[in-house]
């Protein structure tokens, strides 16, 4: 796809140090400083300084892209002066709920089936008008992560959501707690209304039976929550 090369991405190296650089994605949409390191690398564009820090602004464009840490044997150091901010995230469903959607390069599979049921849930036919529903269903002009009220009962494996002021995975007939290492805590599925962190295009799209990577801490659940 015309301009996804922008966005590919390289091994990545240097990401871990002493002193971790802020650029690990919460499903809240925050951004914070963590040493362990995610399945994913995302891109909006270049958000930190010559220092490594990051500058006020959360994005530069409206494609939000996840990639793969490793691709064609490119290599990046971490927040490189004048090169686009290298954002972690530990899993897929985390980049989703944090407004991102597929690299159409570097995971061009992943792309085309999120696309084919993005475009079908929610009325796109092009990529463009698929980032600008993406963009205005995400964040508000304020940086700030647009949430919506949903019953538990009604929503797709695979969502992120605030249940008892924490985000939780939605997976199967259970939530799955979240950490930045990892899934640590499973409680039974209840029904009521939560606070939703994923977009609610996305959502619609995971509805259609898009089906996220997840962290392999969510393995050790599996048995338990059908």
């Amino acid at each position: 796809m015309r301009g996804e090369v922008l966005h590919a991405p390289g091994a990545v190296t240097g990401h871990e140090s002493s002193m971790p650089l802020q650029n690990r994605v919460l499903p809240t949409g925050e951004i914070i400083a963590h040493p362990a390191r995610g399945m994913f690398m995302g891109n909006r564009g270049i958000l930190h300084d010559d220092s490594k820090t990051l500058m006020k602004r959360r994005w530069q464009h409206t494609h939000w892209v996840t990639c793969r840490t490793e691709f064609k044997d490119r290599k990046r150091a971490p927040m490189s002066p004048g090169n686009y901010t290298e954002l972690f995230f530990l899993d897929e469903a985390v980049s989703l709920a944090a407004g991102h959607r597929p690299c159409a390069e570097c995971r061009r599979s992943a792309y085309m089936r999120f696309r084919t049921r993005f475009d079908m849930a929610n009325g796109t036919s092009t990529l463009p008008a698929l980032d600008q529903m993406l963009h205005r269903d995400r964040v508000t002009r304020r940086r700030e992560q647009i949430r919506f009220e949903a019953l538990l009962e009604t929503l797709p494996d695979g969502t992120m959501v605030l249940y008892r002021h924490h985000p939780h995975l939605v997976l199967r007939n259970s939530l799955l707690r979240y950490t930045p290492e990892g899934y640590t805590e499973q409680i039974a599925r209840p029904d009521g209304m939560v606070t939703v962190l994923t977009p609610r295009s996305t959502v619609a799209t995971l509805a259609l039976g898009y089906i996220p990577e997840l962290h392999g801490s969510s393995e050790r659940f599996a048995d338990t929550s059908q």
